[in-house]
């Protein structure tokens, strides 16, 4: 029996960590962070989650969807990582062809695809239990030398602001994920590594046979 629960609590301060400076920038800048329940620009973003992110979302959406609610958000995940495998085909195509990174990353970045726990009320169907990238949409965030700032905001291009490094949270995010595959006994050693689109992450079945969780007694 796999036990999630110490990683998953690790997850969630994390996530209650990142609600604090959402809380914070809002406080202090409540002209700028514009974000109120209706508006879901965030929810067309294009982004992977870690593996513990992953199961942590996969685990709520089953425990909290079932019958023709979960069927109907599965449909349109399928929906959602058929658009995004083509859109991730190209841009590995694009690499190959010697495509300049930063362009690549600065047209993934532009592409939408609706997320499949958007409602028909253009409300998230998971929003407590919502990934770490979207708790914090609608302020001013930085990845890879490139930042961003939802165009839904007040925040201007070219002045500075606070900025949350992407990059250092998703450190954090492997770092957990890292833990829990040293815990497993896997085949799998670089599942840490592993990065997928919550469509993928809402469809897949985390069980002993997708871990990779050798039987005991046997390598």
């Amino acid at each position: 029996m796999i036990d999630v629960k110490p990683f998953f609590s690790k997850y969630e301060a994390l996530a209650l960590m990142v609600d604090g400076i959402f809380s914070r920038m809002e406080n202090e800048y409540a002209e700028l962070v514009t974000c109120k329940p209706g508006c879901s620009d965030c929810c067309y973003a294009l982004f992977d989650l870690t593996l513990i992110e992953a199961m942590y979302i996969n685990a709520k959406f089953n425990e909290h969807f079932s019958g023709v609610d979960n069927l109907n958000i599965i449909d349109r995940a399928n929906t959602a990582d058929r658009k995004i495998y083509k859109l991730k085909k190209n841009a590995h195509k694009e690499s190959l062809d010697g495509v300049d990174p930063a362009e690549i990353l600065g047209k993934m970045a532009a592409e939408r695809v609706r997320c499949p726990l958007l409602n028909s009320d253009k409300n998230c169907s998971l929003y407590e239990y919502r990934p770490i990238t979207c708790r914090l949409y609608g302020i001013p965030t930085a990845s890879s030398g490139l930042s961003h700032t939802c165009g839904q905001s007040g925040f201007k291009e070219g002045t500075k602001y606070p900025t949350v490094d992407m990059d250092k949270l998703h450190a954090r995010l492997y770092a957990i994920s890292s833990e829990f595959v040293k815990s497993i006994s896997t085949k799998y050693s670089k599942m840490a590594d592993m990065l997928v689109p919550v469509s993928m992450a809402l469809i897949s079945d985390f069980d002993e046979d997708y871990l990779g969780i050798k039987p005991q007694g046997k390598e």
